[in-house]
């Protein structure tokens, strides 16, 4: 009998490289292993990751929180800034947790690409764990996915998942807001992960490179600048002054203008002052550069405030005292107050 299949073929020779998989994962184990927390039973290698209930609660609650890096990625690949796109994917979902007055406990990341660069990869993993060291939650598992013909040479996609715990009794909603309360603003590091199909297509119309000076920093250092993490400084202040804090919110796709209202009641408004905050360089050099309304860049991007707390009147400075003590740059953004019939439900005046 003549062998009609001399050659045999093998997962290699169809795009997928199991052995490069394997060198990721030792890369990845020692980077994870420096993210662990108490409660952490399994991690790195196995079918499911395994982490115990922190002792404590009387009625604990899990919060939990998916999200991406965006088209920032797009940048990532064009200007080789494979560093930190891991902090920005860490920071986008236990931020989200964190408005909820929850504590992120673990992190799941998932990387999927056409053909695994185990070193790029290990570069974007290992701001994943330099994220999850910065919110104080595991790095407990994920999942690598080399899927040739699906993605171009060089690229790849990143969405991450994170588990937080919360005291029932605790969990902050804004169903306390009420007018006269004191809305506190904490700056962002930039753009963090939202708003970047309009930043490149600013960047585009004006031919920025990446190199050229911004306020005294290269444009792709203040660009790819990651995603801060309020985790630590937030949860010290709820931890100190409690009901005091009324609510949260995380200034992500949809600005100020679209993220404050998450946490109002209907008859309730958020009356914010230009001239409460410092815009960042990187916000009016495209604004300017992009002739961009006010309206749409408080719609589009976080403008300099990537996260807002609602505060009772009469605790205001203490907390913003406490979030200053914790390294954050704080401002009295403006006022809640009652809302008029069909008027918006946040106003920059």
């Amino acid at each position: 009998m003549v062998d009609k299949h001399p050659t045999s073929l093998t997962y290699r020779d169809a795009g997928v490289d199991i052995d490069a998989g394997n060198a990721l994962v030792d890369r990845i184990k020692p980077l994870a292993a420096g993210t662990m927390r108490a409660g952490v039973l399994a991690g790195i290698g196995g079918f499911g990751a395994l982490f115990q209930m922190p002792a404590g609660y009387r009625e604990p609650v899990l919060v939990s929180g998916t999200d991406g890096v965006g088209t920032k990625l797009r940048l990532a690949f064009d200007w080789h800034c494979h560093d930190t796109v891991g902090i920005d994917l860490v920071a986008m979902s236990v931020n989200d947790v964190l408005v909820q007055g929850a504590e992120p406990l673990f992190f799941l990341d998932y990387f999927s690409c056409g053909k695994l660069a185990v070193e790029t990869a290990a570069r974007v993993v290992g701001g994943v764990a330099r994220g999850c060291e910065l919110a104080g939650c595991a790095l407990i598992g994920g999942e690598t996915a080399e899927m040739p013909g699906m993605y171009p040479e060089g690229e790849y996609d990143l969405a991450g998942f994170a588990v937080g715990v919360v005291e029932k009794a605790r969990i902050i909603d804004g169903g306390a807001i009420a007018p006269g309360d004191v809305v506190l603003g904490l700056a962002s590091s930039g753009a963090h992960s939202n708003g970047y199909s309009l930043l490149r297509k600013i960047l585009a119309h004006v031919g920025a490179r990446p190199d050229q000076d911004l306020g005294g920093r290269p444009l792709r250092e203040v660009v790819m600048a990651p995603t801060r993490i309020y985790v630590k400084s937030v949860l010290r202040a709820v931890s100190r002054h409690g009901a005091a804090i009324k609510g949260l919110a995380h200034i992500t796709g949809g600005g100020l203008l679209e993220n404050v209202p998450r946490i109002l009641g209907a008859g309730l408004a958020a009356r914010l002052h230009r001239d409460a905050w410092d815009m960042p360089a990187l916000f009016r050099w495209l604004q300017a550069s992009g002739g961009v309304a006010d309206a749409e860049m408080h719609r589009v991007f976080n403008c300099g405030i990537g996260m807002v707390a609602v505060v009772a009147a009469d605790q205001a400075d203490a907390v913003a005292a406490t979030l200053r003590e914790q390294g954050e740059r704080v401002y009295a953004l403006g006022e809640i107050v009652a809302r008029a019939p069909g008027a918006p439900q946040t106003v920059v005046v």
